[in-house]
């Protein structure tokens, strides 16, 4: 089935039907809808081509990623998002370009993005404070999208995030809740803005009952399985070691639960643990009871509302700023216990 054939079924004209599934906003809700629904019943599939020649779209969207040896967007938590939002490129009829540049080349990545006209929009992965990224969008003038927020950010810029430092204030009292006095935070790299909220979430809390910070039960690393292993090990060697752990993702978790158990140690009765980030696709947190404690929060879903904002934001030219904070969700696992009784 062709574009007319569709438009004739629908008693619309060409035009409309092409505006309708390009997503112009000068089509209707109503009249969107009922052409996608019917596009989608006579498996119609629009000639890319076509409408790129039409429209002077690229019907992509890029993805620069710097390939640094110390960069937390090597976590497997990146693949989770790219599938939710290639799930939502897919749905839409766009493609994805995903470039890996050294990262004194990131600069001229998203600048060659535009001039070749190769993506229409692009997402911003792991955001630090006052992101040099946010102006050079600006400047190139490029649609784009933050995974994430860059504190001291002046210019206006849309987001998608969660909210990392009420989830880590909230853990941090729910330790503090089951008498857990001395707490060991492991957190990602500190230049990065999440880590940044969830230091801040945590010291929120211990502040609010008066408690002082360690600087010896605070860690910053990269998010893998061997840099919760050292940064746990550490801490449980002081002499005044902590009865709980604040991870800031599964993997690092699991280097913390190794470091517990090779002490003898049992994890959430000898050693309490929250993790974050525990809703992944391919390393589930357990089956019917989560093994870890988690602040959860979906990455996927994270993917797949970015991806829908900026195809938004593509479409919908001199659109404002859009902005989602998106809360996260204590799940209780075998992970956590009382404070236990030290002699």
């Amino acid at each position: 089935m062709n574009l007319k054939e569709l438009a004739t079924k629908l008693g619309l004209s060409p035009t409309t039907v092409s505006r309708a599934l390009n997503g112009y906003p000068e089509v209707n809700e109503a009249t969107r809808e009922r052409v996608m629904a019917a596009a989608k019943r006579h498996n119609y599939r629009p000639n890319t081509r076509a409408i790129r020649l039409a429209t002077g779209r690229a019907l992509a969207i890029g993805h620069v990623i710097p390939l640094a040896t110390r960069h937390e967007i090597m976590n497997p938590i990146f693949a989770d998002f790219i599938a939710g939002a290639g799930e939502t490129y897919s749905r839409n009829g766009y493609d994805m370009l995903l470039s890996v540049v050294p990262d004194e080349e990131e600069e001229q990545a998203y600048r060659d993005l535009k001039s070749r006209g190769s993506a229409d929009g692009v997402i911003l992965h792991a955001p630090r404070m006052n992101d040099p990224r946010i102006p050079l969008m600006h400047e190139i003038g490029i649609p784009f999208v933050v995974h994430g927020r860059a504190t001291d950010t002046a210019l206006p810029y849309s987001w998608v995030d969660v909210n990392n430092r009420r989830a880590f204030q909230r853990a941090t009292e729910f330790l503090l809740d089951l008498g857990h006095a001395r707490i060991g935070l492991v957190n990602g790299l500190e230049f990065m803005d999440f880590a940044i909220r969830r230091r801040t979430g945590y010291a929120d809390a211990h502040a609010a009952r008066g408690l002082p910070l360690d600087p010896a039960l605070m860690s910053s690393d990269e998010m893998t399985e061997i840099s919760g292993f050292r940064a746990a090990s550490a801490m449980l060697d002081l002499p005044d070691p902590p009865t709980a752990f604040l991870v800031a993702s599964m993997i690092s978790g699991m280097g913390v639960r190794r470091a517990i158990e090779g002490r003898g140690l049992t994890m959430g009765r000898d050693i309490s643990v929250i993790i974050h980030d525990d809703d992944l696709s391919y390393l589930k947190n357990g089956d019917d009871v989560p093994i870890f404690t988690a602040t959860r929060s979906s990455v996927r879903e994270a993917g797949r509302i970015a991806a829908e904002m900026l195809l938004a934001i593509i479409t919908q030219h001199g659109s404002e700023p859009q902005n989602r904070l998106l809360e996260a969700e204590l799940i209780i696992g075998q992970s956590t216990g009382p404070a236990p009784r030290r002699a």
